[in-house]
């Protein structure tokens, strides 16, 4: 994929992930909807246009030159098994990799964890000999994954962490404003349960994209939120003996 291209998809991206049309955008910037799709479909952006359309999502253009720098690099949303076993076998330093992940910077990790600079930077010479980030002079640091990881189901991670996640994840009435727990069951075929397995991969790509693009926004806007899917055939034990 080329660099423009990469840029492109970017915007097309963000603007599915806020719920935006063509038309939306195009009373945004003050132009006809043929016209930005004439203009997203032959790629060809000014930059006072690119501009216009980035702070018409509600991105800075720099914000997505980096990510688009960053899907056009594609970077390994999988880490190997030894990466996620050094992890594992570390609360801490799993915590300043995951701030890492969200875009916070050395003095928000040091404020978070109460780290000393010197503490800050043995977890980024591990991290950086285990090739998770590029350590930079001044003590900072470059992702060379991410930043969403997708942990192996067989890996270090679920073993050390699956129950506890299922455990603590669920141990809510899921009332709140930003909180919701649906369940459904009911006989369908083959093919209906084909589809809502592919509808249920598009949505954790949904969240993959959404948690990209807003890596760059400020700490104080943003917040640690759980996506828990699952499907599979399933009776409940009440009717099994029936």
């Amino acid at each position: 994929m080329s660099e423009s291209a990469a840029i492109i998809q970017v915007l097309k991206r963000s603007l599915k992930t806020r719920g935006l049309t063509y038309r939306d955008l195009a009373k945004r910037i003050g132009l006809s909807e043929a016209s930005i799709k004439r203009v997203f479909a032959s790629e060809t952006f000014s930059l006072q246009r690119l501009e216009a359309i980035c702070a018409a999502i509600g991105l800075s253009m720099m914000e997505v030159v980096r990510i688009a720098a960053e899907t056009h690099e594609s970077p390994s949303k999988f880490l190997s098994v030894e990466q996620e076993q050094l992890l594992a076998d570390s609360p801490r330093l799993l915590a300043c990799f995951y701030l890492l992940l969200n875009g916070r910077t050395s003095a928000e990790i040091i404020e978070r964890m109460a780290l000393s600079e010197r503490e800050l930077r043995k977890f980024y010479v591990m991290l950086d000999t285990a090739k998770l980030i590029e350590l930079l002079p001044r003590l900072k640091a470059r992702l060379r994954v991410g930043p969403v990881i997708t942990w192996r189901s067989d890996g270090p991670m679920y073993r050390v962490y699956e129950r506890r996640v299922k455990a603590e994840f669920l141990q809510s009435e899921f009332k709140g404003p930003l909180e919701a727990l649906h369940f459904r069951s009911a006989e369908i075929s083959e093919a209906s349960a084909k589809v809502l397995a592919r509808k249920l991969e598009r949505l954790e790509q949904d969240f993959v994209e959404m948690a990209t693009l807003d890596v760059g926004i400020p700490a104080a806007d943003k917040r640690n939120v759980g996506l828990l899917v699952a499907f599979r055939p399933w009776v409940l034990s009440m009717f099994s003996s029936l």
